[in-house]
């Protein structure tokens, strides 16, 4: 029997090399013993074949098999864009 790949919501946060993002995934959980809802989250290598990812998109990631060192996860759907932020030149404020 198959099992099923993990899917996991997040944004992009980076997108500094070719065809490979940066997603961070965040997650709530109430803490077992101080009952206080605590925060974490966590950074992913995803595979993104096209190109198309920019910073601020929220994106669906599944798992698959290792690509790179790092790499284990692969673009399934962009669900939103992120804010086009324009960048200033270097100096100007």
């Amino acid at each position: 029997m198959k099992t099923r790949r993990k899917e996991k919501v997040g944004i992009v946060t980076a997108c500094k090399m070719q065809k490979t993002v940066t997603v961070t995934v965040d997650r709530q959980f109430s803490h077992p013993l101080y009952v206080k809802v605590v925060r974490r989250s966590k950074k992913f290598l995803a595979h993104d074949e096209k190109n198309e990812c920019r910073v601020g998109d929220v994106v669906r990631i599944q798992e698959t098999r290792p690509l790179s060192l790092q790499k284990r996860w692969r673009i399934l759907k962009i669900i939103a864009r992120g804010a086009q932020v324009a960048e200033l030149p270097e100096g100007a404020e």
